[in-house]
């Protein structure tokens, strides 16, 4: 207890002492005699006039154990009370229902403006956290269906896609052990080439509405076809050929027909659809995030609470929004690309960020890139378009340097209309950076992290046995 309260409860207390002798006083000597009352009588009107005299003292004893003790008292009320419990809704968007929703009401944060400088306090506007759908989206052209993932599966694992029968789709984007990619900063392809850029994990990609980091594809259906001819990758001399192979296998004529229909032909088309079929049973909405917006107040940690107001608050959500943290999803898929990097930093030749422009082209300067998903992010690593970061915490502090500005005191100068800003953006401390770091962890899918610990097991006593 602080000497505040101590000075506080000791001029309480002797008020409490005084008051209830002045009132024994009174009825004894004065009230009791007048009103003829025997001593028990005496007594039950001096408990009746001292009623008030307790009701202080119990409102004294809440009043200091809320002061001394808000942690036990006060913080679990606030707690519930900014929660809003979930709500189904019903949403048009490619037939879904609409995601789980928990809204965080921020408090009053000053904002920056680049253009002109100026800053202003944030109006009452909310963003909303959504829990990931439970089931991807289709398109009606082409229906997901238990005998097309069958089949889709079966080619996603198949190395006869490949030219040289050495790859398959799940050499570079490991479903069964790993977090859909492949765990390295470039892909390696056929004759041991490797490739300009990191791949991205296949985990719920049935959700983005556009693929590859530069954004050319615009379906699964589409995006599956360019590792197969890609000539650092899986090969194939055109889509043509992997159609041929395909049909020369027998045992897939079945498999087709009860796909496809007995008088389909194997095609193309119809490969790259059993594909993304299957692909978009590839989600994952198992992480601690996802339980905690839809009612488990109790899913994320002190830390990841604390990183997911930062993700708000410094302005993370601006491009990673959405229940697939990603401005290139189907939920809102109205700017999918983003340029990267921003701001000028260090960091740029460290991590040799501008050497690949992306969408943009040229190379060696502002890039242009597709908004990647952070679900599993913590799994994905290394990190960025070329795979050039190695640690969480450092991808945390790039982001917040070159895209957010984060970077001390920063001078702009914005020639549209002249106007030369001076900004003050402090560099994340560690505290925040490992707040953030452990929010990034809530989505991480409980499913896939036992698969890596399992995997990981397996692979040491295997060598072990070696």
């Amino acid at each position: 207890m602080n000497s505040a309260s101590v000075n506080i409860l000791g001029v309480a207390v002797i008020t409490l002492l005084v008051g209830a002798a002045v009132l024994l006083t009174m009825v004894r000597y004065e009230l009791g005699p007048k009103s003829r009352l025997a001593r028990g009588g005496q007594w039950l009107l001096a408990t009746a006039l001292g009623t008030g005299i307790l009701a202080f003292a119990l409102k004294l004893v809440i009043m200091l154990a809320i002061v001394n003790f808000p942690e036990t008292l006060v913080e679990p009320l606030i707690r519930k009370a900014i929660v809003e419990r979930p709500v189904a809704v019903a949403d048009p968007l490619y037939g879904m229902t609409s995601p789980q929703r928990f809204v965080w009401q921020p408090l009053p944060m000053v904002t920056e403006s680049i253009s002109t400088g100026s800053h202003a306090t944030t109006n009452n506007s909310t963003y909303v956290w959504e829990a990931l759908p439970e089931q991807a989206p289709s398109p009606k052209n082409n229906p997901v269906t238990p005998e097309k993932v069958a089949l889709g599966e079966r080619l996603f694992f198949d190395k006869k896609l490949s030219r040289d029968g050495t790859l398959s789709c799940s050499t570079c984007h490991d479903v069964i052990g790993g977090s859909g990619d492949d765990g390295r900063a470039r892909s390696i392809g056929i004759d041991g080439q490797q490739g300009g850029r990191n791949a991205p994990t296949v985990w719920n990609t049935a959700f983005q509405s556009v693929l590859f980091w530069d954004g050319r594809a615009v379906s699964l259906e589409e995006q599956a076809k360019g590792p197969l001819v890609n000539p650092t990758e899986m090969g194939m001399v055109s889509l043509t050929a992997v159609e041929e192979r395909i049909r020369k296998d027998t045992t897939y004529q079945q498999a087709f027909a009860q796909a496809f229909g007995v008088e389909q032909p194997i095609t193309i088309q119809r490969i790259v659809e059993a594909i993304a079929a299957y692909e978009r049973t590839l989600i994952t909405p198992d992480t601690p995030y996802d339980r905690f917006v839809r009612g488990d107040l109790d899913a994320l940690s002190p830390e990841q609470l604390q990183g997911m107001a930062l993700f708000q608050s410094l302005g993370c959500v601006s491009c990673h929004f959405g229940p697939n943290f990603s401005g290139a999803s189907l939920f809102d898929p109205r700017a999918p690309m983003r340029i990267f990097p921003i701001y000028p930093t260090p960091y740029e030749q460290q991590y040799e960020l501008t050497h690949d422009s992306g969408a943009a082209g040229g190379g060696g300067g502002r890039g242009s890139w597709r908004v990647p998903s952070l679900r599993n992010v913590a799994l994905t690593g290394p990190w960025f378009h070329n795979g050039s970061v190695t640690d969480l915490a450092e991808a945390v502090r790039v982001m917040s340097s070159v895209q957010l500005g984060r970077t001390g005191r920063y001078l702009v100068w914005a020639d549209t209309n002249k106007v030369f800003t001076q900004l003050d953006r402090p560099e994340l401390d560690e505290h925040e950076v490992n707040d953030i770091v452990a929010f990034l962890h809530a989505l991480s899918s409980d499913k896939l992290v036992q698969r890596i610990q399992l995997s990981k097991a397996q692979a040491g006593v295997a060598f072990a046995n070696n």
